[in-house]
């Protein structure tokens, strides 16, 4: 529904400069379209591109009637908080948004469309997270492809796994492979018009679904498929069918820099990453079932740092791994592109 020529608002009211903005940070970094704000009261009179997480420019403002005058056709929702809701207090602002003449853009659980059901010509609600018909469960058909499928893993949730995985397609693409992305989360959905939304299937379809979209790209020399979740986080049950749905032949590890425990449950550490890499495989492989994929890197999420303190710290990751080990954003991907290119299915 989205056009692609469409100027989108972002409402990230209270959100604009915290994790939980990932939503807005990912469609401003990556998504094809206009940008000609963001929405939030509490930094109104700012520019995004202050906050460090964004690679264009946009005016912060506070309220649904300025980002109209601005040229604003479609509000898209801006935040990925834990647990995936509307906040309660958004509601207010999207009925204004909805009777003002503005699409929407929903990637949150609560659905939209049921709330607006009569809308203007041309007007239209988008509810991201909605598990697309016809789905089957899978049957380990994406093993029996002649390409190379990366899965993208994380050492937790909300690591980089997504922009990882878009940059890595956008350097094999530039390098001449043809490369696809099937994205599986809110973000990755809205910014490639395609994807499954993972969270939102029915457990004995999550498998197949990821199944299904790695078969459409068959043709491509390489799929990557973005991780949700990690093995090690007690809320996340999503790393096992991706696993199961991509078969992967390779993996690529996501991190953060220096950090020792999950962000959200600070007692539980994450284990050395070398041991937390061959957990992947050897699930993947499930003692010889399957084939084993190859760890071909580790791409390291640097941005909470500075470019001094982000070099030490990947050359530090490359010597105790002994893998290629790069910021994709910071550094570019081409020492993960080497290694996946040079390794045999």
């Amino acid at each position: 529904m989205l056009n692609r020529t469409q100027s989108l608002a972002l409402y990230m009211e209270g959100a604009a400069d915290k994790d939980h903005g990932k939503m807005g940070f990912g469609v401003l970094r990556y998504s094809p379209n206009p940008i000609c704000c963001v929405i939030d009261s509490e930094l109104a009179g700012h520019d995004i591109a202050e906050f460090g997480r964004s690679p264009r420019s946009a005016p912060i403002v506070a309220t649904i009637d300025e980002a109209v005058r601005l040229g604003a056709e479609v509000l898209v929702l801006g935040i990925a908080p834990p647990g995936g809701l509307i906040p309660p207090e958004w509601y207010g602002a999207l009925d204004e948004a909805m009777a003002k003449g503005l699409s929407l853009v929903n990637g949150l659980h609560d659905l939209l469309a049921p709330r607006y059901p009569e809308l203007n010509p041309g007007q239209w609600v988008w509810d991201v997270r909605v598990e697309p018909p016809g789905l089957g469960t899978a049957s380990a058909l994406a093993g029996k492809l002649g390409n190379k499928r990366v899965l993208m893993l994380g050492t937790d949730m909300a690591i980089g796994k997504m922009t990882a995985g878009l940059e890595l397609q956008r350097g094999l693409v530039a390098a001449g492979v043809k490369a696809e992305f099937v994205a599986t989360g809110q973000i990755g959905i809205t910014v490639t018009g395609a994807g499954v939304p993972l969270d939102a299937i029915r457990v004995d379809f999550a498998a197949g679904s990821i199944e299904r979209e790695v078969l459409r790209y068959s043709s491509a020399e390489v799929v990557i498929v973005e991780g949700q979740g990690s093995y090690i986080h007690p809320a996340s049950t999503s790393p096992l069918p991706l696993t199961r749905g991509s078969c992967p032949t390779h993996i690529v590890l996501c991190h953060r820099a220096g950090q020792t425990h999950l962000k959200r449950h600070p007692s539980i550490p994450i284990p050395p990453l070398l041991e937390f890499i061959r957990l992947c495989e050897d699930v993947a492989e499930v003692c010889g079932t399957y084939p084993r994929p190859k760890t071909v890197g580790i791409a390291l999420n640097t941005s909470h740092i500075d470019e001094d303190a982000a070099g030490a710290a990947v050359r530090e990751i490359a010597s105790e791994t002994g893998l290629p080990c790069t910021d994709p954003v910071r550094f570019g991907c081409e020492p993960l592109i080497a290694a996946l290119m040079g390794s045999a299915l």
